[in-house]
């Protein structure tokens, strides 16, 4: 491994140079997680028998993932003259050094945590090192020691203290094998508060500021292993205050509900802590613990509150408990249907998500990609987020206000995504300069990393821009209305590309716009170079980052956005549901203006539509060769991977481009979206032809769907408009959908972008709410045979467990598509690789299920939505939310190589050094101050993949809205 570092210091670049072209760029992986698929995980333990010339070896293979191992083959090798004479429990065989056993019938079968023996007798002379290179079918397995158990077991989730007063961590930490504990360190988040070398492992922490803190312990064994606990949120107020056991409370229609109450901190003299209902539902009232009394000897002894619900309303009152000399305690009690158990588990997930000392939520309101900060995804950071993150946001508050009739919290979304992650004015100063008639400068997409910069081609034509006039006309201004995808939350990178500022510096708090993906399909995250969406040459190398992307003679201080259009589109859906169920209760008046700023979205939304240079859509090959579009001809009226718009930052430099994308895949089209868009009063957009090109899109769409429908009844990958980025010529004998190509893999290639399952639960269940709203013929059909495929592929356990699918493998292709008489597609086929456990992508499925069932009857997909929804409340709830392990394989790339041009050097905000030698990790060195940073260590050193659970607030949502659409539609 490479050095580790920890550098502080910025070294910063200032240099003038002339003005460029617009940068258009590709943006891969928006959004999405990587495939949940449980990996294989083994361990062999090897013990010999030795008598100075020969040998027995006993070797026992465990199984520690969580999928049963079906026929195995262990290989490994000994570094001398070791020669095998026979073997039991398998066959063996030797080549060399290298010896290979395949399982015999009787233990080929491995279950979960289970494990099997083999042995051979071997002859040698001189050593007999023990070998080290063991392997499972492929998958390198580690000795038998796994890592410690460690429990943070004080303080309490949820619990309150006043700032100054100590606050008492414990842990209990258990080694696994002959190992014993040798230190247990505690955190605030990544911060390190102290360590503890002996049991009972204990800290006290006098110092915490006034505000919410992520707390976790950490245990090492004598044997270099650790493993951190699982993260418990507390709060320190600024003074004594009055403590709630909880935010939320759910109280059935007629029944009583209690939470409990206590004080922070020790009184001189007795306190009284009153409760009263101070708003809200009339038919909620304190029955018990109205008047409660605390002496300086039970200050801390929990008392109870109890709330009783009348026979007949719904809806939510606020309860508040105070005393004088105190802060007060608010708790949101809600009054549901006697049957409605499901919007109870909705508002217990709710608060468990929106409690600030859980940690989903920066200090602003900004939801985190995760509660963890060590994860890489498409976001390379738990504490960045995405217009994904933000859309999920808006939609848990439609939620909300449907269960509760409180809209304020869903306008209050809207507020927070509108102030931090839609560009103001100041982010994007130069639109006015924006040119329809010459939307971009072409540049073409290649193949791998390395063969960037691509170098700007002035001569291939790019078409007009058909929308920018009646937009500006709409709406009064050249700025363009939609979110940036990617967000530095805590302002790790240090760019402080915050809201209105460039390049402020490491030193900004606050949210810091960012980019990763820029260089082609085969670009993975493992293989970025993040850089700022500002790029003003104060980081980086000469030219900032750009001349890493584009090659050209000079380059210009220059902003630039992009959106991933499924994010909008969620967040247009989540408006549609929203005005609904207000409408439903009387309230639609006070969220009309938030519905209306959905439209404006959903109007800028259509620059998704369009080829990435405004080229003439369908059959479109040779850069120069294939015709730039005259107007909507350039629409090919898909949801495509991206939109991408930017400017000088010079607002006297006179340029700023816009493009679209070429690619649509089919996990990005969102029929819902586009029917609330087409023909929902209160969502119409306000331009000359928005209503109408949604009205296309929706048709488009469908079709699409159906052309993309495998014959087992899984939706295939999508189609381009520009074969590999560039207009190239796409293989012999591929088929079309008017006239753009089908791509197995549209977008990206590291990991495939149509292998994971999510894609299928995301965007089925945008077309079974569809379904379910108008009844579409067209939606049921598509929604039919692919319920019936993923209901073949699923399994639930008698003990509520369950299997979905996971990694899905593809071959063949749909039929050109023709109208008037559809193909049946009996040459495209999926299979399923393997299956997961995954409880953010199995509530989007349960709730595909949940919408088809109450549309059409099917009871089969409404017993299973159920058995999800149940299997995962009852078997996966922690006290963040609910969650389970995933091993990430994936992370032995930390040390991955990022390509970086001979001869660039550059700098990033911190110091960490840019050039042709940079890894994944030295341009993050971040990581390495991070509590779970050695699991990753003991992993790149050769250890066993590490387990993860993570905490994700697009799952979290996704698993509170699932709860919530099951209450309204099926419960």
């Amino acid at each position: 491994m490479h050095p580790r570092r920890r550098r502080r210091v910025a070294r910063r670049f200032w240099t003038a140079v002339v003005a460029a072209f617009a940068l258009p760029f590709t943006m891969l992986g928006t959004g999405s997680t990587t495939a949940q698929a449980a990996a294989l995980q083994c361990s062999v333990d090897y013990k010999t028998n030795d008598w100075g010339s020969g040998f027995t070896a006993d070797l026992t293979i465990t199984n520690r993932g969580t999928d049963a191992i079906s026929g195995w083959t262990l290989t490994y090798s000994y570094a001398g003259n070791q020669k095998l004479s026979n073997g039991w429990n398998g066959t063996w065989s030797q080549s060399g050094q290298a010896v290979t056993v395949q399982s015999a019938s009787y233990n080929g079968a491995i279950a979960a945590g289970a494990a099997v023996s083999t042995g051979a007798q071997f002859t040698y002379s001189g050593a007999n090192a023990a070998p080290t290179d063991f392997a499972i079918n492929g998958t390198s397995c580690v000795g038998a020691h796994q890592p410690p158990i460690t429990v943070l077991t004080s303080p309490a989730a949820g619990a309150v203290y006043t700032q100054g007063d100590a606050v008492p961590l414990a842990a209990t930490a258990a080694a696994a094998d002959d190992a014993t504990i040798s230190k247990v360190e505690f955190y605030d988040d990544t911060t390190l508060l102290g360590t503890d070398t002996s049991a009972p492992y204990t800290l006290s922490v006098s110092s915490l500021s006034a505000g919410n803190h992520s707390l976790l312990a950490k245990a090492y064994d004598s044997l270099g292993a650790s493993a951190e606990s699982t993260p418990v949120g507390i709060t320190v107020a600024s003074g004594p205050a009055v403590v709630a056991s909880a935010t939320q409370l759910a109280v059935q229609q007629g029944k009583t509900g209690t939470y409990e109450v206590r004080l922070s901190t020790q009184p001189s003299s007795d306190v009284t802590v009153n409760t009263t209902r101070t708003g809200g539902n009339s038919g909620l009232s304190v029955t018990g613990g109205a008047s409660l009394t605390f002496t300086p000897s039970n200050w801390n002894t929990a008392q109870e509150v109890t709330v009783a619900a009348d026979s007949s309303g719904t809806g939510a009152a606020t309860f508040e408990s105070s005393a004088n000399g105190h802060a007060k305690a608010s708790v949101t009690v809600t009054q549901i249907a006697a049957t409605k158990a499901y919007d109870g588990r909705f508002l217990e997930l709710y608060g468990k998500i929106t409690n600030p000392a859980n940690g989903y939520f920066s200090p602003e309101g900004i939801p985190y990609h995760s509660v963890e900060t060590l994860i890489v995804e498409a976001p390379d950071h738990g504490h960045e987020t995405t217009s994904e993150a933000y859309s999920y946001l808006l939609w848990l508050q439609a939620m909300y206000g449907k269960v509760t009739g409180d809209w304020t919290k869903f306008n209050g979304a809207w507020d927070i995504m509108e102030k931090y992650m839609i560009p103001t004015h100041a982010d994007q100063p130069t639109n006015s300069f924006y040119n329809a008639s010459k939307p971009a400068t072409y540049a073409p997409e290649l193949d791998t990393p390395n063969e960037y910069p691509a170098k700007l081609d002035a001569a291939v034509s790019v078409g007009s821009d058909p929308i920018a006039g009646e937009l500006k006309t709409a709406y009064g201004t050249d700025d363009v209305y939609g979110m940036h995808w990617l967000q530095d939350v805590d302002n790790v990178y240090g760019y402080g590309n915050s809201p209105g500022k460039c390049e402020a510096g490491p030193s900004d708090t606050g949210p810091s716009y960012i980019n990763t993906f820029q260089r082609g399909a085969q670009e993975s995250v493992w293989e970025t170079v993040p850089q700022p969406t500002c790029d003003a040459f104060k980081y980086g190398g000469t030219n900032g980052y750009l001349d890493l992307f584009t090659g050209d003679a000079s380059y210009a201080k220059q902003w630039k956005f992009t959106n991933a259009p499924d994010a909008d589109a969620r967040a247009v859906q989540a408006a549609y549901w929203a005005d609904k169920w207000a409408d439903e209760q009387g309230k639609g008046g006070e969220i009309s203006a938030t519905v209306g700023k959905a439209a404006k979205m959903g109007d800028y939304l259509r620059y998704s539509m369009y080829d990435k240079y405004f080229k003439k859509v369908g059959n479109c090959v040779g850069a120069t060769s294939c015709p730039a579009g005259t107007g909507k001809d350039a629409s090919h009226y898909l949801m495509s991977w991206y939109y991408a718009w930017g400017g000088a930052t010079d607002t006297s430099a006179g340029w700023a481009w816009r493009i679209g994308s070429s690619h649509a895949h089919g996990g990005y089209q969102n029929p819902l979206a586009a029917y609330a868009l087409s023909s929902y009063a209160d969502l119409k957009p306000k331009s000359a032809t928005g209503q109408a090109d949604w009205a296309k899109s929706l048709e488009r769409q469908m079709e699409f769907y159906r052309w993309l429908q495998s014959d087992e009844g899984a939706i295939a990958g999508g189609a381009t408009n520009s074969w590999a980025g560039r207009y190239a010529s796409p293989p012999a004998g591929k088929s079309t959908f008017y006239g753009m190509y089908y791509d197995q893999q549209p977008v990206y290639h590291d990991p495939p972008s149509n292998q994971w399952f999510g894609f299928q639960a995301w965007s089925m269940e945008r077309v079974a709410e569809y379904y379910q709203q108008t009844g579409n013929a067209a939606a049921k059909a598509v929604l039919d045979k692919w319920v019936d495929w993923a209901l073949s592929e699923t399994t639930v356990n008698p003990d509520g467990t369950f299997r979905i699918p996971s990694t899905l493998q593809w071959s063949g292709q749909p039929d050109t598509w023709n109208a008037a008489d559809p193909g049946a597609n009996s040459g495209l086929h999926v299979t399923v690789a393997d299956y997961t456990n995954d409880v953010g992508v199995a509530a989007a499925y349960a709730k595909t299920l949940t919408y088809y069932a109450d549309r059409s009857g099917d009871t089969a997909a409404a017993t299973t939505a159920k058995a999800l929804l149940d299997g995962m409340w009852n078997n996966y709830q922690d006290s963040l939310g609910i969650a389970v392990p995933e091993t990430r394989a994936d992370y032995n790339r930390f040390d991955d190589g990022i390509y970086v041009p001979s001869g660039w050097t550059g700098t990033m905000p911190n110091g960490d050094a840019i050039n042709s030698s940079s890894t994944f990790d030295s341009i993050r060195s971040f990581y390495e101050d991070d509590p779970a940073w050695s699991k990753i260590e003991a992993y790149l050193a050769g250890g066993a993949a590490p387990s993860f659970t993570y905490h994700r607030f697009w799952a979290q949502a996704d698993i509170a809205l699932a709860m919530g659409s099951y209450a309204e539609l099926l419960e």
